[in-house]
């Protein structure tokens, strides 16, 4: 009994300290990260109006940015720069996300850690590029000339920012569809065939996060449904490649299935017979 509660009060303390590590890490992965995040914003800081003008480039020639709060002209700027400075910073956040994971998992898995960065961020940035360049113009240019000809299109620049750092992150987001179908499909979440079967399921997934994260109009609405759904189907196109973890982990197991002997064998049971026949003989000529 005595012997039962000292196991007990080990495992739970092996479990606390582990958990306390694990915090351990977190807080200073999150402290590395601020850092970085810090002095890239300082670094860019000098140039946060430059910033924001280039942001308003998207707009229609003809459309002003106004401001109807009194501060909203210097903090506005800061607070581009700022997210600016956390997506100049998205590779370094992403690698110390992955090296948190790593230590869980096996060493063939960790190999793909640095592919998985790259096309994360590059994938990531893709977003980001595809919102500025394709989505933000024909929002914009649609808006102007939608409403009735005496109003003018004049955001406020509080808003303006919001709408386009909103917007800007869920194409960002959006376009991490083929890593995250990858992983599901490698860690044996899900299987390649059943998300095939499913795609449906996907495809109206995608409509409705279009709907909950752009403007209420259905031309954002498509503009990033349908990327979601291609990228979709590029996660299941290139997953195959992935797949080689889960088959790496079942052929594991099966060795050592197949390194298990089987008493109930009957070849094993007749080479034993023998070998115990061979001792008996020889012991008795001792």
């Amino acid at each position: 009994m005595t012997s039962t509660k000292k196991t007990n009060n080990e495992s739970q303390e092996k479990v606390h300290s582990t958990l306390v590590q694990n915090l351990l890490e977190i807080r200073n992965k999150l402290l590395q990260s601020i850092i970085v995040i810090a002095v890239i914003f300082l670094a860019i800081l000098p140039f946060a109006n430059n910033i924001y003008d280039f942001i308003a480039d998207i707009l229609p020639v003809d459309t002003n940015i106004i401001s109807i709060g009194v501060i909203s002209p210097f903090l506005t700027p800061l607070k581009m720069s700022l997210i600016l400075s956390v997506y100049i910073a998205m590779p370094y956040l992403l690698y110390q996300a992955w090296s948190f994971i790593a230590p869980a998992l096996y060493t063939h898995e960790k190999r793909l850690i640095t592919p998985l960065i790259i096309s994360s961020t590059l994938l990531f940035y893709t977003g980001l590029f595809f919102a500025f360049y394709i989505v933000f113009p024909i929002i914009f240019n649609f808006l102007a000339n939608v409403g009735p000809s005496a109003v003018n299109l004049a955001p406020d620049i509080q808003n303006y920012l919001n709408f386009v750092l909103k917007v800007s992150f869920a194409f960002a987001v959006a376009f991490e569809m083929p890593i995250a179908t990858i992983l599901l499909i490698m860690f044996g979440v899900v299987n390649r065939e059943k998300l095939k079967k499913n795609r449906y399921y996907v495809i109206l997934t995608a409509f409705f996060l279009g709907m909950l994260l752009t403007p209420p109009d259905i031309i954002s609405q498509f503009l990033i449904a349908i990327p979601m759904w291609l990228l979709f189907e590029l996660g299941l196109l290139f997953s195959p490649l992935f797949k080689v973890i889960h088959e790496d982990k079942e052929q594991k197991l099966q060795r050592q299935k197949d390194n298990v002997f089987d008493y109930s064998d009957k070849k094993y049971n007749a080479k034993m017979d023998k070998l115990e026949a061979k001792m008996n003989k020889s012991m008795k000529g001792k």
